[in-house]
């Protein structure tokens, strides 16, 4: 393994950024400043991929911006983990622009500038999250995105998205203060540095200190949505949907799952989890979450309040599988960000398709949909088949993995909870995909009922699928299939990780 000096990294960062500058120069000019944001979206995922071949091969890319004492530095640093985060999150930012272009449009939305310079802000600070080489640029760029997305939940600029919005930056900003910054501190006087390290830095220290530094990481990093520490999310979907993609998917929860792993494998290490015992007490908090969002997901009819819940659900897979410890259960967790990201997108971006092209929300008024926009649900199936984990799609990659783990770690509750939460993906998936395709649409049953009347409403039979919209949500469906059948696309970075 070798440390490589490189710029790449932080052009990243600045490509994002200076598209944010760009966009906002650009705001009398819609048709320029969209072509700014496709531009930095293209440029920054072929800057990310062109670091692979250096970071499959072992090495690690580094590049230390400024340094404060011994083992407190402001450095960026580009391994396997956060590569695999930052190749997903730079290619979804590209179709989740094209998507936001046409959902915008298609709604007349207003402060578009302001809402495609912080989303471009917000990428880059995802990049900053995903190539921080230590506690303190984590630290740092998990609380800029926190400000940067605020705008965009808030976006709507009613009392319910102000409402939304200050729970959302009460939540996050509230137990980073109370919670992680005092564990970064706490890590720097126990370890003497904020460095990542491949066998963790906490080793052999007082075990009681220990458990509170590793508790109030998890509390701190409320982005994961972890139970208690849940309710901002809910709360953030008053946002746009392309926001809600962008929240789900690309940046913001997944920072948070991120973190978490990162804190687990590169603060803590397993070794050291494992002799405190802490790793199968997390697993059994994030066990509770995954059933109790899932259920509560049940019980929404408003599509993306049961998007919102499955997310929540979701996201605990990925720490369950690296509170597992084992080989099988960090593969399962870590590929589960993509996988995630890929499926869950995709049905964000089909929610906001029903929407801006039917204006429905709510799930009981989505009968024979599935006909009217079959692009959209046929790709909502797809996703579908992630999230439940089942083949083809990615997620059955990480049931398969995960579900490995707890036979390796020993434990046959925490593979009940997989088990029954795959029922319950289902439960609250496939009715939606059966009331799509095969309930008949409240207008036909309007129709049939009243022979003599010769005109249906005009605006759904007029329904057509937006390009703008459709398109993106076509590809991540198709990535979502094409990570189920190539899954070592996303295992060749765990050889750099394990």
């Amino acid at each position: 393994m070798m440390v490589i000096h490189s710029l790449k990294p932080l052009i990243v960062l600045g490509v994002a950024a200076a598209a944010a500058v760009l966009i906002l120069l650009s705001r009398k000019r819609p048709n320029t400043r969209e072509f700014w944001s496709i531009l930095a979206g293209a440029v920054n995922f072929f800057i990310v991929l062109s670091m692979a071949p250096d970071v499959l091969a072992g090495n690690t890319l580094e590049i230390v911006l400024m340094s404060f004492a011994p083992g407190l530095s402001m450095t960026l640093r580009v391994d396997a983990l956060g590569l695999m985060f930052a190749l997903t999150a730079s290619f979804l930012w590209i179709l989740t622009t094209i998507y936001s272009i046409g959902y915008m449009r298609s709604l007349n939305e207003h402060a578009q500038t302001r809402y495609f310079a912080c989303f471009a802000g917000a990428v880059s600070a995802t990049m900053g999250a995903a190539f921080a080489g230590n506690l303190l640029a984590l630290y740092l760029f998990y609380e800029l995105i926190t400000m940067i997305t605020y705008p965009l939940v808030s976006h709507k600029d009613t009392p319910e998205a102000y409402a939304g919005g200050k729970k959302y930056i009460t939540y996050l900003l509230g137990t980073s203060k109370l919670f992680l910054l005092p564990a970064v501190v706490l890590t720097y006087v126990i370890a003497g540095t904020l460095e990542f390290s491949r066998t963790g830095i906490l080793h052999g220290g007082d075990p009681v200190l220990l458990t509170v530094v590793y508790a109030l990481f998890i509390a701190g990093f409320a982005k994961a949505a972890i139970m208690p520490l849940h309710n901002w999310l809910p709360s953030a979907m008053v946002a746009p949907t392309p926001v809600s993609a962008l929240l789900h998917a690309v940046a913001v929860v997944k920072v948070g799952v991120f973190s978490i792993l990162r804190v687990i494998l590169y603060v803590f290490g397993t070794g050291t989890l494992k002799a405190l015992g802490l790793g199968m007490v997390t697993a059994y908090v994030v066990s509770f979450t995954i059933i109790t969002a899932s259920v509560i997901a049940l019980t929404k009819d408003n599509l993306k309040a049961r998007l919102a819940y499955s997310t929540i659900s979701q996201l605990s897979y990925i720490v369950l599988g690296a509170a597992l410890l084992t080989p099988s259960g960090i593969t399962g967790g870590v590929i589960h960000i993509t996988n995630h990201a890929f499926a869950k997108i995709t049905l964000f971006f089909c929610a906001g398709s029903i929407y801006a092209v039917a204006h429905k929300s709510n799930i009981s008024e989505m009968s024979g949909i599935g006909r009217k926009l079959p692009w959209t649900m046929v790709a909502f199936s797809i996703a579908v088949l992630g999230m439940i984990g089942a083949p083809p799609a990615g997620g059955f990659a990480t049931k398969w993995y995960i579900a490995v783990g707890t036979m390796e770690a020993g434990s046959m509750v925490i593979l009940l909870v997989l088990l029954a939460s795959t029922v319950l993906n289902a439960a609250y998936f496939l009715p939606i995909v059966y009331t799509a395709f095969f309930r008949e649409s409240q207008e036909a049953r309007g129709h049939h009922g009243h022979g003599d009347e010769l005109h249906h409403d005009a605006h759904h039979e007029d329904i057509k699928e937006n390009p703008y919209i459709a398109v993106p949500l076509v590809i991540s469906a198709i990535g979502s299939l094409a990570l189920g059948f190539y899954p070592d696309v996303l295992l060749s970075f765990i050889r750099g990780i394990l």
